[in-house]
């Protein structure tokens, strides 16, 4: 073990390579990106990859898991929101997102959607972004639920809305992230609460 290996804890050594392929990630990119690469962003020695991950595959299938737990930890709501607030404020959250100490939401955002692009030709990433698309779309559904059983939204189908919702989220994203659509999560804000919320509440 090197001198540098000893200045991390165990229990931290994921978060320091997660965040280490964060940084190669966003400076190389998915295609040209090799396990060299991640261990030059980071403090411990490279053989600490290879002991805990068995190639490149292995780590970015966990480094997924570690993006997916992330994003939906931000974009979580306290318990006791009223439906009508946690709706607004969970289509803030994955449209803006949190800040985070290294890199901005839209750092993340650039990283997560180039994962989410190689998807479509990897049985196994495609699935856990399914389950995390699944996990998204079924907290609106549920608040909608919600504020329906409240009296608070009419009665809409819940579930044809929260993929509506989810969907138009996605796109503003990808529009913003592709095309350099500076404007489009607020565009897609702007557009949400005129045409989906606004005749989903009910007068107060």
């Amino acid at each position: 073990m090197s001198d540098s290996d000893e200045q991390v804890e165990p229990r931290d050594t994921r978060d320091v390579i997660m965040e280490a392929t964060f940084r190669a990630l966003s400076e190389h990119g998915y295609s040209d990106l090799r396990v060299r690469d991640i261990g030059e962003e980071m403090d411990l020695s490279r053989q600490v990859i290879h002991y805990h991950y068995d190639g490149k595959y292995d780590l970015l299938s966990s480094f997924l898991e570690y993006v997916i737990d992330q994003y939906e930890g931000s974009v979580e709501v306290d318990a006791d929101t009223d439906p009508r607030s946690e709706l607004e404020t969970r289509i803030d959250r994955c449209l803006f997102g949190p800040e985070f100490d290294d890199f901005t939401h839209w750092d993340r955002m650039k990283v997560y959607h180039e994962l989410y692009a190689h998807a479509q030709n990897d049985e196994e990433h495609r699935e856990l972004f399914n389950e995390h698309y699944a996990r998204l779309r079924g907290s609106i559904v549920t608040v909608i639920e919600d504020g329906i059983e409240q009296g608070v939204f009419r009665e809409v189908d819940a579930e044809l809305m929260g993929q509506h919702i989810t969907d138009s989220i996605h796109a503003a994203r990808e529009r913003r992230l592709s095309l350099g659509h500076e404007d489009a999560p607020e565009e897609a804000r702007r557009a949400i609460r005129e045409f989906i919320l606004d005749s989903l509440y009910l007068e107060l």
